[in-house]
């Protein structure tokens, strides 16, 4: 018989509320976890992006608080904080916080749940943190701020959420880690999710938990998102990128590069092509971020070019397409990007442009996610079929990449 979110066991107002947003059945990770997290157990997640994480915690942990809150609001001084979430990206904090506030809406009683990261005036924040907060989203560096200022406390934490948190060692919090860390009670339920756990996080593990339950559900091939690969020359990859968002008449398309100026560069550049672009990096305000963010998700703006700073957590619903027009540093961070696209059973396509100064690169993406994908190439922008000599000494010792020592059959594509 197939799992319902009634045989989870939670409660009639949440169970109403995920009918309104038209949840019907429970992500495997939310049907393993939830029950797991109810029962006050520490846990450590490994799941695919877009399978549903932010749920899978929060329904709990309202749970959990709705039953508690005589208790809750009696005990408390006024700048507590029951449950704490720590996310590494202001988009994160501010995406999580509107999902909970918009999973509570049937409980009784007012849930509080406020967000606060770095960006914006550390005074608006404040003032949303008087009286103190049953659920905290934060960003390490911007709560350690509002702590040094007295505007609240930890010590009255009962439930700990560390969501990406490989993100957020990867990104040098490890420091701020250790500080919020200190201050928190002893006696505490901790939810620690992570796409990845290397070495740190596996610190950050024993440090952490108390006989944690782990659950690993992440899967490199996930079925509903096709990964295709298009070989091009390094001068002609605009022109592609331009082709193919006209051909196929895409209405809503992520591109990541690697760096905030090549964001502006190739915004221009796709300009003069007739395509109008966003862009979206580290560089822009908080308040232009968001706007670009919203009128994206809106369908008002078809094409957003960003950094890895959307390449994290960002639920953008049905999107498409997503398209690397740069190669991620980290291989660990193709996967990221790619799950912008394919979330929860939608159909997407994750597009990676590659020139000969990539080949080698996407050879260790695709062995350390353990993928291999067909190179194509689009008719009137082939690759050429010899690598130029100052690209082959410049990659030395390396071999070749398949294909590229004899005649290659070009395969055309409408993607």
């Amino acid at each position: 018989m197939p799992i319902n979110f009634k045989s989870l066991d939670l409660i009639p107002p949440l169970l109403a509320r995920l009918t309104e947003l038209n949840y019907l059945q429970p992500t495997p990770i939310q049907a393993e976890v939830i029950p797991i997290v109810l029962a006050g157990r520490d846990i450590i997640a490994g799941a695919n992006t877009g399978s549903g994480k932010t749920a899978t915690f929060a329904l709990p942990m309202l749970q959990h608080l709705h039953a508690d809150r005589p208790l809750t609001n009696k005990n408390n001084d006024g700048n507590y904080v029951a449950a704490l979430i720590l996310v590494p990206t202001r988009e994160l904090a501010k995406q999580i916080a509107d999902n909970i506030k918009s999973y509570a809406q049937h409980l009784s009683g007012t849930v509080k749940t406020v967000a606060v990261y770095g960006g914006v005036s550390v005074n608006t924040q404040m003032l949303a943190l008087r009286g103190g907060t049953d659920i905290l989203v934060a960003t390490p560096g911007r709560l350690l701020d509002l702590i040094s200022n007295n505007a609240i406390k930890l010590d009255k934490v009962k439930t700990l959420v560390l969501d990406e948190a490989d993100r957020m060692l990867s990104l040098g919090f490890n420091d701020e880690l250790s500080g919020l860390l200190a201050l928190l009670p002893t006696t505490k339920q901790t939810l620690l999710f992570s796409a990845t756990f290397p070495e740190k996080v596996q610190a950050l593990t024993q440090e952490l938990l108390n006989n944690p339950v782990e659950i690993q559900l992440q899967s490199a091939d996930a079925s509903t998102l096709v990964q295709r690969v298009f070989t091009v020359n390094k001068g002609q990859k605009t022109a592609l990128l331009a082709h193919l968002i006209k051909q196929d008449e895409w209405r809503q398309v992520l591109i990541f590069v690697n760096a905030k100026n090549n964001c502006n560069h190739l915004a221009k550049k796709l300009a003069k092509r007739g395509i109008a672009a966003d862009v979206f990096h580290g560089d822009k305000t908080q308040a232009a971020r968001n706007r670009a963010l919203e009128a994206f998700k809106a369908g008002e703006v078809d094409v957003l070019i960003a950094t890895d700073i959307a390449a994290r957590g960002l639920d953008i619903d049905k999107l498409p397409v997503v398209i690397n027009f740069d190669l991620p540093r980290s291989p660990l961070d193709y996967m990221h990007r790619i799950g912008r696209s394919g979330r929860a059973g939608e159909v997407g396509l994750a597009l990676s442009l590659i020139d000969y100064e990539d080949y080698h690169h996407f050879n260790i993406i695709e062995k350390k996610n353990k993928i291999q994908l067909e190179r194509e190439q689009v008719a009137g922008f082939e690759a050429d079929e010899v690598i130029p000599e100052d690209i082959l000494a410049a990659n030395k010792p390396m071999a070749k990449p398949e294909g590229t020592g004899k005649k290659k059959r070009k395969k055309q594509s409408r993607a």
